[in-house]
């Protein structure tokens, strides 16, 4: 296996998580009884680049199908992030009804409705058909295609070229990242921005977020990496923002190297002096991080047998992707954990891969009062606890088991 990047052998085993299905295959009833596909889910970090990237054992258009089942628009905490993302590109760099704001992986809609409230055109590009059919019904101009260097190449031709091309959680999800990397080079106009956030590889390692390891991730990224791939294409990294996303992630800004009009910001040589100053750039940071994950499955699996056979009752809340990672290295099932709850109808009813958990509206919870509530996405565990307030009625605690178990016995503690 290669490096995608620099094409470098692969050797160094960053995590093995053993075979999965892919995280976001729900599955219907009748599905339950049929064998599911599984994949390697093995990581390797590249001794030339630091690249840590999985294989791709399922390809990506099978992924991200006419059925993907993530729409960004279910999470107010992520809308008022995209809100405040809009306010402060218009403030900062002054994009007006003569710009053009360009997203790839725009999913619903959840971001550039901001832009078009203000008047400034936009074009999404998202593969997935259903999630694009909700941003045209908002009037969002949508493409439904991968992006990549043919994509970019006939958008030009088409007389379109992005003043602000932005990518939220999709740089690491691309198979291909040079090809992706490239066509963002062509699209951009002369004095253009790019702007792309993705979670932080540094954080991974230090808060032990191995349940963000899962298929669709293909990459996991650090600024150190990012600034060389970009810069192979031509593409300079001008600023960056740590930001507390996703358990901690970046903002990059690029622009084309050959654009004099930016100054580089101070804070581009402070990330990585801190990322190299942690060892980011050498092979035995990333070694070691198998221990620490194997930790948490033990202390997890303790905890769930403990409280069941004292006949407690366990829910979880939250079916996201990092969720099925973790339940299934942990080889967790229904008899564990009786159900998911989500605020998605697309997940409702449906049943998660390979742990068979089923996935029930919130209803379901108030009427079994679950004594603990795992919390899977624990990148939004105070907006969730908060919306859960009223679980204090049957004294419920919540658990993370993120970076490390924790049992939060007054839910009061944490919101307020």
């Amino acid at each position: 296996m290669e490096c995608r990047f620099c094409a470098s052998e692969l050797t160094d085993v960053f995590i093995d998580l053993n075979s999965s299905p892919a995280a976001n295959s729900f599955l219907t009833h009748e599905q339950l009884d049929q064998p599911e596909a599984v994949y390697p889910l093995k990581v390797y970090t590249c001794r030339a680049c630091f690249l840590t990237q999985i294989a791709e054992y399922k390809k990506c258009d099978t992924i991200f199908d006419d059925h993907y089942v993530y729409f960004s628009s279910f999470s107010t905490s992520w809308l008022q992030h995209a809100r405040d993302y809009t306010y402060a590109m218009v403030d900062r760099f002054g994009f007006n009804a003569d710009s053009k704001v360009v997203e790839v992986a725009s999913n619903d809609g959840y971001l550039l409705q901001y832009f078009k409230e203000q008047q400034i055109p936009v074009l999404g590009i998202e593969p997935t058909a259903n999630t694009a059919a909700i941003a045209r019904a908002k009037g969002i101009e949508t493409i439904t295609e991968f992006f990549g260097t043919k994509l970019a190449a006939t958008l030009v031709q088409d007389g379109i070229k992005a003043d602000l091309l932005i990518g939220n959680n999709v740089l690491a999800h691309v198979p291909d990242i040079v090809d992706f990397v490239k066509g963002m080079k062509l699209i951009l106009s002369s004095t253009g921005i790019i702007t792309m956030e993705f979670p932080h590889l540094m954080q991974l390692v230090q808060n032990n977020q191995f349940d963000t390891i899962y298929h669709e991730h293909f990459s996991y990224l650090s600024f150190y990496t990012v600034k060389q791939i970009f810069a192979a294409q031509g593409l300079a990294l001008f600023d960056v923002d740590e930001i507390p996303t996703h358990g901690g992630s970046l903002r990059i800004y690029a622009k084309h190297a050959e654009d004099a009009t930016k100054e580089i910001s101070p804070n581009v040589a402070a990330l990585l002096d801190k990322e190299i100053g942690k060892g980011m750039n050498t092979i035995a940071y990333y070694q070691n991080f198998q221990e620490k994950v194997e930790k948490i499955r033990e202390d997890f699996t303790d905890f769930l047998h403990r409280e069941k056979l004292a006949g407690k009752k366990i829910a979880g809340y939250g079916a996201a992707a990092k969720g099925n990672t973790f339940l299934n290295y942990c080889d967790v099932h229904e008899d564990s954990v009786s159900f998911v709850v989500d605020a998605s109808p697309h997940k409702q009813n449906m049943w998660l891969p390979a742990s068979h958990i089923p996935v029930v509206e919130e209803s379901v919870l108030l009427k079994e009062e679950p004594d603990y509530i795992i919390i899977l996405p624990w990148n939004l565990k105070t907006e969730i606890m908060e919306h859960l307030s009223y679980a204090k009625r049957w004294h419920a605690k919540f658990v993370t088991a993120i970076p490390a178990l924790s049992v939060i016995e007054d839910i009061l503690t944490i919101i307020t």
